[in-house]
């Protein structure tokens, strides 16, 4: 198995899909691979005794109204802060109870960046995770830990890509992607298109593969397909398998 495995274009189901379950569970997690979702976006935080936990925010506030830090409970606490009978579930739990996904993993801090490579590494996933931040520091702590892993381009890379796309600088785009093996952006930024089909293609030139987040609306998802991109993150991957399926069968 691999991260890029079956082919794209593919739905990632941005922290599960999360309509019967709150997001980032077990349960989010396998309703998304019940609609036919083979990868999954998510959040890496980590425990104050070193644990990898999927989570959004620096706090459980959106969890149960709770505002103390993730890395300032233990995994057991954590455990304990149950929803509705869910759980903030553990990256390598994920992992272990969930073989057949794959992970798009945002690691949100520095921090969390040796939990998340002991859990994968633990779990022998290597081969069907992405690792990712939006933080070039966390980003570079991920690629010296996991060498060999699949990565993806913090915001100063895409940056950088987007200057040398704007230059027709195959140099200065070579530089800014040349650890990266995916891309990961909004559809626009600042006004701009960040995936005309021109763009795309110099994005393709250099990564394996381009996805956008977070388009749940399905006629922006088709056209986004029709473009090209390799995956669409979306809050409504049920719809984004719908349209997925509508658009190969063109």
């Amino acid at each position: 198995m691999t991260y890029f495995a079956p082919p794209g274009p593919r739905i990632l189901a941005h922290r599960g899909l999360a309509l019967d379950a709150p997001e980032n569970t077990i349960a989010a997690f396998e309703a998304a691979a019940a609609v036919g979702v083979t990868h999954i976006e998510t959040d890496a935080h980590v425990t104050s005794d070193g644990i990898a936990v999927l989570w959004h925010d620096p706090t459980i506030a959106r969890w149960n109204g709770d505002d103390t830090a993730v890395d300032n409970l233990t995994a057991a606490q954590l455990d304990e802060r149950t929803v509705n009978g869910h759980r903030i579930p553990t990256l390598a739990t994920t992992l272990a109870e969930l073989p057949r996904l794959h992970f798009n993993i945002d690691v949100k801090t520095p921090t969390a960046a040796r939990s998340v490579i002991r859990a994968v590494n633990a779990a022998g996933a290597f081969d069907r995770v992405l690792l990712t931040s939006f933080h070039e520091r966390t980003a570079r702590m991920l690629r010296s830990l996991a060498p060999a892993a699949t990565q993806g381009a913090p915001t100063e890379r895409v940056a950088l890509a987007l200057t040398g796309i704007s230059l027709r600088s195959r140099a200065l785009l070579s530089r800014a992607l040349a650890p990266v093996d995916a891309v990961q952006l909004p559809w626009h930024a600042a006004g701009i298109d960040l995936v005309t089909p021109p763009r795309l293609a110099w994005w393709h030139r250099h990564v394996r593969e381009v996805h956008v987040w977070t388009i749940n609306d399905p006629t922006e998802q088709l056209e986004l397909l029709r473009r090209g991109v390799d995956g669409i993150v979306t809050d409504r991957s049920d719809i984004g398998m719908r349209v997925l399926r509508e658009y190969l069968a063109e």
